[in-house]
């Protein structure tokens, strides 16, 4: 073939290429394509109506199990069949719970087909999903005995006359300021700590519109935009915070969550906005804040200057030193660079919440970097064995210390929560436009209801906290480090079964990959 041929062949070939995407991204559908060659089978595709039905952004996506759709919702029958058909490499069709971001229960008919090779081995699953939530609804409806409705009628209408006076007096007693707006925002009712909290009356509050209210406290653009699509989109607001200097009360930091009231009759299109006053609370995070960055910078200085000493004694060390004091000496450098260790890991936790972390970036091998950081584990434990397997071929256009900082933190964790056991396992690939890295322990592993909280600062699993030594700050340092690189860093996990800490990076901060995109 001539090479006019072949550049013409492979115009139309992109073109082919191109229209197929936009088919699937037209397709009313949910498609996903997921990479039966790699471990856990992760999504490497996805079309935009996928993004719609489940309401998660394709950063989001890319790299997972479907699994993450179920969330706590594991034990469905449907699961069974869904893996049953992907080990025997069969099509399936199956109806299962599935949940969306906000955490919005969706029924889901998803059809999983193989896409096999020529050699007959299955090398991708492609699947499509339909909402067929409205059906499903109706079906529950037409099985509701209708020699029955008379009577669910009427303990439904005594159980809202129940429920009305009972939410009333919760309403009343609850300790965050409350107000019921009607569909053009006007204020129908408010609660005694609304009243006590801002020092006004019910009537220089209720009926007027919420930005009304005060100096115009809650006249914000943004903040108004996000409660006019409250009821056609059921999207609440959450943790907005609004810095003003009120009437009566002065510069206050208040925190405000809104809802739409999932209520029928008299109730319904109402929005509930809860308001708390987080203005001592910030204070108070903030002292703790600055005491850390004050004390991290104090320490580091004669820090330093103990370990230049304790380096100078290494260096001046007879070789016929008493061996007590050789060990001694030994023990002391050690327990000084666990202490440089902690508080630079302070200093870092400083800089991210003072939004002063800095990142130098430039283009280095991934592999690379990853081989130097599994060596270094390593040689300075000899208790596990460190698999590696997979690659990227990807140079990477980011602080390349930083990353390392990261990968690092994910093997000593891996290796330091799994001590009954002696293997861990690390696995580098290109998902889709991502970088996928993995480490892989058989370890303690994490309750479903703490994955959330693990990269959060300070914190630290009820469990491990009583027979592991820590702060608490490591996750969540690596979790900001990734997200500054524009990546996506999660865990998969089982109590007694281990943990999977993976983290993404888009490609289109790569540079060259050798094995294929």
């Amino acid at each position: 073939m001539s090479e006019k041929h072949l550049i013409n062949y492979e115009h139309i070939l992109n073109e082919d290429i191109g229209l197929l995407k936009k088919a699937l991204d037209a397709s009313v559908s949910g498609i996903i394509i997921t990479d039966n060659r790699q471990p856990d089978n992760p999504i490497i595709y996805c079309n935009q109506a996928f993004e719609r039905i489940t309401g998660y952004q394709r950063p989001e996506i890319i790299g997972h199990n479907c699994r993450f759709l179920q969330k706590d919702d594991r034990n469905q029958q449907p699961r069974q069949q869904l893996r049953e058909a992907i080990d025997q490499g069969e099509t399936c069709v199956v109806e299962i719970r599935n949940y969306k971001k906000n955490g919005t229960l969706f029924w889901n008919e998803l059809y999983v087909s193989p896409i096999k090779n020529n050699e007959g081995k299955v090398d991708y699953f492609i699947g499509v999903q339909n909402d067929i939530t409205r059906r499903k609804q109706a079906e529950e409806d037409l099985r509701t005995n209708q020699s029955r409705l008379e009577q669910r009628i009427e303990e439904r209408t005594q159980s809202l006359r129940q429920s009305e006076e009972y939410l009333a007096s919760i309403v009343q007693t609850v300790r965050e300021s409350l107000l019921v707006l009607s569909p053009d925002l006007k204020v129908l009712s408010v609660n005694d700590h609304f009243i006590r909290t801002f020092k006004v009356s019910r009537e220089e509050t209720e009926g007027k519109t919420l930005y009304e209210l005060g100096n115009g406290q809650w006249d914000i653009r943004e903040l108004k935009n996000l409660l006019e699509q409250i009821l056609p989109t059921n999207n609440p607001v959450i943790d907005f915070e609004v810095s003003h200097d009120f009437p009566h009360i002065g510069k206050k930091l208040m925190l405000l969550n809104a809802h739409r009231i999932e209520l029928e009759g008299q109730y319904k299109d109402r929005i509930l906005i809860a308001i708390e006053d987080i203005t001592e609370r910030r204070a108070i995070e903030q002292r703790k804040d600055d005491f850390l960055s004050i004390a991290s910078h104090e320490l580091k200085t004669p820090l330093t200057t103990i370990k230049g000493y304790i380096q100078i004694i290494n260096r001046l060390m007879p070789n016929t030193a008493d061996e007590k004091l050789l060990s001694a000496v030994g023990k002391t450098a050690l327990y000084v660079e666990r202490l440089n260790n902690l508080i630079g890991e302070l200093l870092d936790v400083s800089r991210i919440q003072s939004g002063k972390i800095e990142l130098h970036k430039d283009p280095f091998d991934f592999d690379e970097m990853a081989a130097e950081a599994v060596d270094s584990i390593r040689q300075a434990t000899k208790s596990h064995e460190i698999v590696v397997s997979g690659g990227t071929g990807c140079r990477v256009n980011g602080d390349e210390s930083h990353i390392a900082q990261v990968v690092t933190n994910l093997l000593s964790n891996a290796i330091k929560y799994s001590p009954d056991h002696d293997r861990v396992e690390v696995h580098l690939s290109v998902v889709s436009d991502y970088l996928k890295f993995s480490v892989k322990d058989f370890g303690l592993g994490i309750a479903r209801d703490e994955q959330e909280r693990i990269f959060d600062r300070f914190y630290r699993v009820g469990e491990i906290q009583q027979h592991f030594p820590g702060m608490g700050i490591g996750l969540y340092i690596c979790a900001e480090i990734i997200r500054n690189h524009n990546g996506t860093l999660w865990v998969d996990s089982e109590l007694n079964k281990g943990s999977t800490f993976s983290f993404t990076l888009p490609l289109d901060q790569t540079e060259g990959v050798a094995d294929g995109r």
